[in-house]
């Protein structure tokens, strides 16, 4: 009889949906959001789906992948699922045959170049990069063209791509762009912009008046401002580059089916919504975002071939170092 009700329980075990399994257990993500962030958004991943225990580590995103190669050479990685800054590094990490294909995933509502062809990863706000002014400066441009012009380019800072995931994707957008290309990046070394540290950087020289114009990513200038900050933030009128802190499972996801529920929360309304509550601008459309951004449907983003981002990284990074410095 023992045996019997073992056997019967086993099948009835069998029978349950690998979804209705994912509803328990724990989840393991890897993401370089912003402490408060990473514990947010655990918080309502738990709440919509109460049986799943998330246990998060947080760090950059190079930081992030430094653990993450170790743990891969060493035959044990952790995480279930990732949410980092960009897409460049979610292509490394396709190259590698690291990610778990996800065609299911409910993209309804996202552009079709926000997410990879192959359901690899998915983006799931926008980071964009425009520039921001200090209210004082005599010069108002409008236009990235308009920060070429010497005397603009002479008070402009940026942020390094050797530092920052955002400038580096920024860069490789401006250098795939035909209406700039390495020309205008040299005509901005050329007019004496600077380019060092990351984005804090950049908003504490503009902000405290060392510097009038400041290349940067919107939500630093625009909460800031709100508080009181002499600073502007500028969609320029080619438009803005972004990241898009895609998220995705790895091949080696110890729990998949949660994963599969993590990627789907993210890309719901209710995700997006949690995005624009953190200050961000929502990667889905129809979704407001926060106080201080235009309507997603008048942001105009620059297009980026992240494949070809990656391929030319390290050329990239080498030639902005001989223009910049290091």
């Amino acid at each position: 009889m023992i045996r019997l009700l073992a056997a019967l329980a086993m099948s009835a075990a069998a029978l349950v949906p690998a979804a209705a399994l994912a509803q328990t257990g724990k989840l393991v993500l890897y993401t370089s959001q912003p402490n408060e962030d990473a514990q947010a958004t655990a918080d309502a991943f738990e709440a919509a789906h109460p049986g799943i225990d998330v246990e998060w580590v947080r760090e950059g995103t190079t930081k992030v992948m430094a653990k993450l190669q170790a743990e891969f050479a060493a035959g044990s990685p952790q995480p279930d699922v990732l949410l980092i800054a960009d897409s460049v590094t979610m292509e490394g990490l396709k190259r590698d045959d690291r990610l778990m294909a996800f065609p299911q995933a409910k993209t309804d509502g996202f552009d079709a170049s926000l997410f990879d062809k192959d359901g690899t990863y998915f983006s799931t706000k926008l980071i964009t990069t425009g520039f921001m002014l200090n209210t004082r400066a005599e010069g108002q441009p409008v236009s990235w063209h308009d920060l070429e012009q010497p005397a603009l380019a002479a008070q402009l800072t940026m942020p390094s791509p050797l530092t920052s995931g955002a400038a580096l994707v920024h860069l490789a957008a401006l250098v795939q762009n035909p209406d700039f290309g390495w020309p205008y990046v040299e005509a901005l070394a050329k007019g004496g912009a600077t380019a060092s540290g990351g984005n804090g950087a950049v908003m504490k020289s503009v902000a405290g008046g060392e510097k009038a114009y400041g290349v940067i990513v919107d939500y630093m200038p625009i909460r800031e401002a709100q508080k009181g900050a002499p600073v502007r933030f500028v969609w320029p009128t080619e438009g803005v580059t972004a990241v898009t802190e895609p998220v995705a499972i790895l091949k080696t996801a110890k729990n998949p089916e949660a994963a599969k529920l993590f990627v789907d929360f993210l890309l719901s309304e209710d995700g997006q919504k949690l995005a624009a509550k953190q200050g961000y601008l929502p990667a889905r459309s129809g979704v407001e975002g926060p106080a201080g951004f235009p309507a997603r449907d008048t942001i105009k983003l620059m297009p980026l071939d992240a494949a070809k981002a990656l391929e030319a990284e390290g050329e990239n990074k080498r030639r902005f170092t001989e223009l910049f410095g290091g």
